[in-house]
C-alpha cells in the first residue's frame, strides 16, 4: 500500500523529468495524503497524442458510475495483480493512464507494538512517476470530479524489511509506454523498482497526522541515517 508520500522538488526539475510545460503553483509537499489534490502528468484530453499534460486531480479514484464520491476514499490504490480487469479501474486502465508526481513515499515496519515509518526514496534524489490511473466522474447534482490512484506491486529487496507493498515507480524511458501502450505492454512495466537505485530511512512518527506537513517530516532520525 502507498497512503502517503512527499513532493519537495523544485518545479523545473518536474518539468525536466516529465517534459512538461506547464507551470502550475506547486509548493513543497512533505505529507501528500489520500482526498488531497495531487500533480500528475497525462495526455490531455482531446490534445495532440504525444503532448503530456500536468494537472492535478483528488487523490482517490472515484469509477465514471460510482453513485456517489466516498468510493473513492477506499480506492487510493490499485494492486498490480487486477488492475486491468476490477471493475473500478478496468476502464481507466484501458484509457485513462498517467503518472503521479512524487519524491519519495512512506512505509511503516512494525517493531514490536509500534510501528516506525520510513521514508523511501531515490538514491539520485531525482523526482519520479508512479504508475497511475485516473478517471473523470460526473456526480448526480452535475458537479465534475477528476481523480486518480497509484498502482502498487510487490515490495523490492529494499522495502520488504518495512512493507510488502510498494507503488509502482516507472523508469522515464517507459512514460510513454505506460501512458499509450497496449494492454500487455503496460502489464509488463508493474514490477518492483530496482532496489540498487532506492534507499530508506527512518523518519518522525509525525508523519502520522496528516495535519503534520513541514519540512522535519522528511529528516532522518538522529544517529540512525538509512535503513540501506
Amino acid at each position: 500500500m502507498c497512503g502517503r508520500y512527499t513532493i519537495t522538488t523544485p518545479l523545473e526539475a518536474i518539468q525536466r523529468i516529465f517534459r512538461v510545460p506547464e507551470r502550475p503553483n506547486l509548493g513543497p509537499r512533505y505529507n501528500v495524503a489520500p482526498t488531497q489534490s495531487v500533480p500528475i502528468v497525462r495526455r490531455p484530453p482531446g490534445g495532440e497524442p504525444d503532448a503530456r499534460q500536468l494537472t492535478t486531480l483528488r487523490w482517490g479514484l472515484i469509477p465514471f458510475w460510482a453513485k456517489d464520491a466516498s468510493i473513492g476514499n477506499r480506492l487510493i490504490n490499485a494492486r498490480a495483480d487486477g488492475v486491468a480487469d476490477k471493475p473500478a479501474f478496468r476502464d481507466s486502465f484501458a484509457r485513462r493512464r498517467c503518472l503521479v508526481v512524487a519524491d519519495g513515499f512512506y512505509e511503516w515496519q512494525k517493531q514490536g507494538s509500534k510501528k516506525q515509518p520510513f521514508r523511501i526514496v531515490l538514491k539520485s534524489r531525482e523526482p519520479f512517476g508512479f504508475a497511475g490511473l485516473w478517471s473523470d466522474w460526473k456526480a448526480p447534482e452535475g458537479e465534475r470530479v477528476e481523480s486518480c490512484t497509484i498502482v502498487t506491486t510487490d515490495a523490492n529487496a529494499l522495502v520488504a524489511p518495512i512493507h510488502d507493498r510498494m507503488p509502482v515507480i516507472l523508469d522515464p524511458a517507459d512514460f510513454d509506454a505506460w501512458l499509450d501502450g497496449d494492454r500487455e505492454t503496460a502489464l509488463s512495466l508493474l514490477e518492483p523498482f530496482d532496489p540498487a537505485a532506492m534507499e530508506a530511512y527512518p523518519v518522525d512518527p509525525r508523519v502520522g497526522n496528516v495535519r503534520n506537513d513541514d519540512p522535519g517530516i522528511i529528516e532522518p532520525l538522529p544517529q540512525q541515517g538509512s535503513l540501506l
